[in-house]
């Protein structure tokens, strides 16, 4: 393991205005998004997708990496670039999710666990070849009537940690993603109990397996409501709760936080980034966005699938990364917003 390798690119992930695009869409995740706007989901209008993202001209100055799915790491763009170096081209690193999607945890009815493990350190080996320089593994866990459990947070805490021991030893950066989902009628303190329980437990894992904290990013929820709660809080309430329960949970060792969108609209999740940035100074890491939905909903519905369009979904989603890359420092406002538009 070359500790300052992996330091040098998890600091280059979390670098001053700057973020990283989740364009790791399972088939069936981008299958559903597509049918929404209209777009048949096929290998030829996936790569076609994805191409018109990944060269919008300017987006390395808001982007410093992208993480990719399996599918796509392989892919070409239409004049025969493979995928991760049209992204190195532009000054962004080519990441990959490695987990292989969850399936319902064992007795446990409503809860979920991460699969993914076997066979993972040849394909990490085979990812590396390929250029991808850092990973991203996904734990989910969801609020309901008596859970989360202590199985489920005990089972995918130590899932995560053995992904990060294996990212680790091929010099790929890990991305540790416990995310506490947004569905539900939770209050916003019933989701800082299950983030702050989930990510106790997950550093003591990763500790326990001898993960260099120094070398991974931490991707959690924000510290929110249900998105069917009754009464839903500011956007100064969800950053004041969200910073709050990192700073009781998160070694300062960590390089970064880059937070996932988890259902929120591209202006709320901006908003709440925003808002952290500007209410606290002097943190002991970054705290950037890791965002799939919040950055590419608007320019998904623009392209359409249409190759007219490609121009117009380009500056809508240059715009968005724009702006999150604004948030980063406290410095994004509607009125931002209204100027562009």
């Amino acid at each position: 393991m070359d500790v300052s390798k992996l330091e040098e690119t998890a600091r280059e992930l979390v670098a001053p205005g700057k973020g990283i695009l989740a364009a790791d869409e399972s088939f069936g995740t981008i299958g559903k998004r597509f049918e929404a706007v209209g777009i048949e989901s096929s290998e030829e209008s996936r790569r076609a997708y994805r191409e018109m993202l990944f060269t919008t001209e300017g987006i390395g100055e808001f982007l410093s990496g992208v993480i990719l799915f399996e599918e796509t790491i392989r892919q070409e763009t239409s004049d025969g670039t493979p995928m991760p170096e049209v992204l190195e081209g532009a000054g962004v690193i080519p990441g990959i999710k490695v987990d292989k999607s969850t399936v319902d945890l064992p007795l446990s009815e409503g809860e979920k666990f991460t699969q993914g493990l076997d066979g993972l350190g040849d394909r990490l080996a085979e990812y590396r070849e390929i250029g991808a320089r850092f990973t991203k593994w996904r734990a989910v866990i969801t609020i309901g009537d008596g859970i989360p459990t202590e199985s489920c947070v005990e089972a995918n805490a130590e899932a995560l940690a053995l992904y990060a021991a294996f990212a680790q030893e091929h010099d790929l950066v890990p991305i540790v993603e416990p995310e506490v989902l947004i569905d539900g009628d939770h209050s916003i303190e019933q989701c800082y109990d299950a983030t702050e329980w989930m990510l106790n437990r997950t550093f003591g894992e990763l500790y326990e397996h001898g993960v260099e904290l120094s070398g991974i990013l931490l991707k959690p929820n924000m510290v929110i409501s249900g998105k069917d709660a009754p009464q839903q809080v500011s956007v100064e309430e969800v950053a004041s709760a969200t910073v709050e329960c990192l700073l009781r949970t998160v070694p300062a060792a960590v390089p970064g936080i880059a937070f996932l969108s988890g259902g929120q609209t591209d202006l709320r999740a901006t908003a709440h980034l925003n808002a952290m940035n500007s209410m606290y100074g002097g943190l002991p890491w970054e705290l950037s966005f890791s965002y799939a939905r919040a950055l590419q909903g608007q320019p998904m519905e623009i392209w359409g699938g249409d190759v007219d369009n490609v121009q117009a979904a380009q500056k809508a989603f240059h715009h968005r990364a724009k702006m999150n890359g604004a948030a980063r420092s406290g410095d994004y406002s509607e009125e931002m917003e209204e100027q562009a538009a």
